[in-house]
């Protein structure tokens, strides 16, 4: 049986072609992808990507429309539709709704869905404030029941030195072993 991944996708913009390899390196495994946007995602063209545009290849990739609203986002837990969840790209701001309990997006409602039924939550980081005001989040989250970190680093640590960013690289494996109830280690990594 194939293994449901839902892939949320925030607005991490830059990390896009980084997720859309991974995409592709998935489905040609014959993993399912079930993909969830944010509002940000879902409606905001940037010069990385025009949203219509993402959304076609997310699609054509996938062979899934990304649940795209709340109301189709809630089901997601008690249906029972995916395995494991991972949030790749995660900004700081999803970061911190996940850790304060916020369900204001798609995405959030997906990751609050899917964690009822005591699933892996996996997270890749990418946000520029991760080491200042999100650290405090980012603590709770390392330390919470079926949350998982793909491993990551400072990208930028003179330029940008509260950032942080996932190796998403690491993103399967760090599913499977979230599937096995198990932390991918090192979770730190001196540089990407």
């Amino acid at each position: 049986m194939k293994i449901r991944i839902g892939l949320a996708i925030t607005g991490s913009f830059c990390t896009y072609d980084k997720i859309l390899k991974q995409i592709e390196l998935l489905t040609q495994k014959e993993y399912e992808i079930l993909p969830i946007f944010s509002y940000s995602v879902d409606q905001t063209d940037t010069r990385f990507f025009n949203a219509k545009d993402f959304k076609q290849k997310i699609t054509e990739l996938t062979g899934h429309k990304p649940i795209n609203t709340i109301s189709l986002a809630e089901p997601v837990g008690p249906q029972n539709l995916i395995d494991v969840l991972a949030v790749a790209p995660c900004t700081g701001n999803t970061l911190a709704k996940i850790a304060n309990a916020i369900t204001d997006t798609p995405v959030l409602m997906t990751v609050k869905a899917h964690l009822r039924n005591n699933k892996p939550l996996v997270i890749g980081i990418s946000t520029n404030d991760a080491l200042g005001l999100n650290l405090k989040n980012l603590g709770t989250l390392l330390s919470t029941k079926n949350v998982y970190f793909v491993p990551f680093c400072q990208d930028d640590s003179v330029k940008k030195p509260n950032s942080l960013i996932a190796n998403f690289d690491l993103l399967e494996s760090t599913i499977l072993e979230a599937l096995n109830g198990k932390q991918i280690e090192p979770v730190i990594l001196t540089k990407y």
